[in-house]
């Protein structure tokens, strides 16, 4: 071979008709040779990728190490999110971690697709219990509360519109689907990670252990309620296997509470004689808890309206008496608050209502009904068949179809209460009747609060046309969307307003001396107007014309006038049965 064929052959190449020989090479480490066996590894370890390929893929990997961790980390209240949150060692992830550097290579890969699967689900978990706290007040409930999401899109279509809602839904079930998957592939991403760094993932491993039990051991904490030693996922399943695990036994337990009543067998001449010949009213109002007449900024219009009301009430010779109630429900589920007021049964979840509507329990409707009255219930947002009126004890019901509203709309609330309380007026009090007890939810104050009609003169309200002309806002699912907290808040308080002011007019336009109205609130509104935290308590008052039916409650302890006070008594819901039919109930000796 020529001298210049020699500097022209390419380095490393052999020359020409010399064989080729390979040279020496370092031999893959055991780690390497394991990673490559499961596919973890590129075949040609001599490819080097370029730098922005290197860029994209360590940026792909601080994402999937962020995702896994806030899946780890991500507290089960809106309220806790915050950096702090992120702050944490999570010690699922340190078991998570060893197990995979000590599995062998084939039984890595699904290992680490199963632990990302389950820890993509109890992401969503504890994403439907931040919405639930917001909501409700509480956590979601795995085995009761799969049906609210129906009311829930019917919620939705009634405020923001069908389109909004679809698409609401479609997001929810593509975050429900997708998360799982791309917490999986996260996941596996960093098991290839750690199988390619072995040793240096087992150091940081380790002392991340010793710096979690250090931390576990003196009780280190960034912010209140916030340990760097975080055991989060652990304690949310636990705590959710414990919910399942009562919901469970709960049923047998409510069995026995509906078998004790001592109020079963009571003949109806017994029952209610301190109202023989009354006109009684029982009315919800929606959302109406104690944050309308405490919280500081809810409050001073509100206590406006019922201190002007009383006074009117007093002038034209009416009194009444009020104190507060603890609902078992926060934030929605009115139905549950009104089975609890008249059943006497502490009715918070779906399935003991259910349990409650297939058993023979005496409601308040059903003593009244026994005891010679006629029972009616009007439910202007009942838009579907409602066989539920028959365990109730109502000889009449009236639902949207048969209140013939023909106005417009106001966001959720499907005819105004000023309407629904005319229509019962015009239906069953205009003319001489037996006396009647009336159940009457009132939903102008049901959220999303963002359009509440104006008062008409109530001689005008005729079919509910007239209501056209007295919109305050449209409702429209674009102001909806985009109001802000505060907003929100100043519509609520508006809408207690409508409501309590229209009651009260009621009152003074169509009283008289044998009518006696309940009027409460069903549970508070949701945390996005009370605050996370807040309590279940809700307004009740009585007002009378009859003096002596108020005297009937003198032993309560209730303060004069509408509003309660912050010290005035407080009872839990389900008692009110029992406290209202032996005040109202014959008097010792007759």
């Amino acid at each position: 071979m020529s001298l210049l064929a020699r500097f022209r052959r390419p380095a490393g190449a052999a020359p020409t008709g010399e064989p080729t020989t390979p040279g020496p090479t370092t031999p893959p480490t055991p780690e390497e040779g394991s990673a490559a066996e499961a596919g973890e590894l590129p075949p040609d370890r001599g490819a080097a990728p370029s730098r922005g390929r290197r860029i994209a893929a360590a940026g792909l990997t601080g994402l999937a190490a962020l995702l896994v961790v806030a899946a780890l980390v991500l507290p089960d209240e809106l309220s806790r999110v915050g950096p702090a949150a992120m702050l944490r060692i999570p010690v699922e992830g340190l078991v998570v971690a060893t197990l995979l550097l000590v599995l062998p290579a084939r039984a890595r890969r699904p290992a680490a697709a199963l632990a990302g699967l389950l820890l993509g689900l109890l992401t969503v978990l504890r994403l439907l219990d931040m919405g639930f706290f917001v909501a409700r007040g509480r956590p979601f409930d795995l085995l009761l509360d799969w049906g609210l999401f129906d009311d829930g899109y019917g919620y939705l279509a009634n405020s923001v519109g069908r389109a909004g809602a679809v698409a609401a839904a479609a997001g929810a079930l593509l975050l429900t689907a997708g998360l799982p998957v791309l917490v999986a592939l996260a996941v596996l991403r960093l098991a290839r990670l750690l199988a390619r760094q072995r040793a240096a993932s087992a150091r940081v491993v380790a002392a991340l252990a010793v710096l979690w039990l250090g931390c576990a051991l003196f009780d280190v904490r960034l912010t209140a309620g916030v340990p760097v030693a975080d055991r989060a996922a652990t304690t949310l399943v636990t705590a959710h296997a414990g919910q399942v695990r009562a919901g469970l036994r709960d049923r047998e337990v409510f069995a026995g509470e509906a078998a004790t009543d001592a109020y079963r067998d009571v003949p109806g001449d017994r029952l209610l004689t301190g109202l023989r010949g009354k006109d009684v009213l029982v009315a919800f109002v929606e959302s109406y808890g104690r944050a309308a007449v405490a919280d500081p900024e809810l409050s001073p219009g509100v206590h406006a309206v019922l201190d002007d009301s009383y006074r009117d009430l007093r002038a034209a010779g009416y009194d009444a008496r009020s104190g507060f109630l603890t609902s078992p429900t926060f934030g929605g589920g009115s139905w549950l608050a009104h089975a609890t007021l008249l059943s006497g049964l502490w009715i918070d979840n779906d399935q003991r209502h259910r349990d409650l509507l297939a058993g023979d329990r005496l409601t308040l409707n059903g003593a009244f009904h026994r005891a010679g009255w006629q029972t009616v219930g009007v439910l202007p947002a009942a838009t579907q068949p409602w066989p539920e009126g028959k365990f109730f004890g109502y000889d009449r019901y009236y639902d949207a179809e048969r209140l013939a509203y023909r106005g417009p709309t106001f966001s959720y609330a499907p005819m105004p209460d000023q309407y629904t309380l005319a229509t019962f007026q015009r239906l069953e009090r205009a003319h001489p009747h037996a006396p009647i007890m009336a159940e009457i939810p009132l939903v102008s104050s049901h959220s999303p609060w963002s359009a509440i009609p104006k008062p008409v003169p109530w001689d005008a309200i005729g079919d509910g046309k007239i209501f056209d002309e007295a919109s305050t806002r449209s409702g429209g699912g674009r102001d909806v969307a985009q109001r802000d907290s505060g907003q929100i808040r100043a519509d609520y308080a508006h809408s207690i307003r409508y409501t309590l002011g229209t009651l009260v007019s009621y009152v003074l336009t169509y009283g008289g001396d044998d009518l006696v109205l309940v009027f409460l609130g069903d549970h508070q509104p949701a945390a996005t107007v009370t605050g996370e935290g807040a309590g279940r308590d809700v307004p009740i008052t009585i007002v009378a014309k009859d003096r002596k039916v108020l005297d009937r409650i003198t032993g309560w302890g209730w303060q004069a006038g509408l509003r309660p006070g912050p010290q005035a008594p407080v009872w839990r819901m389900d008692t009110f049965r029992d406290r209202f039919l032996a005040a109202f109930g014959p008097t010792p000796g007759h």
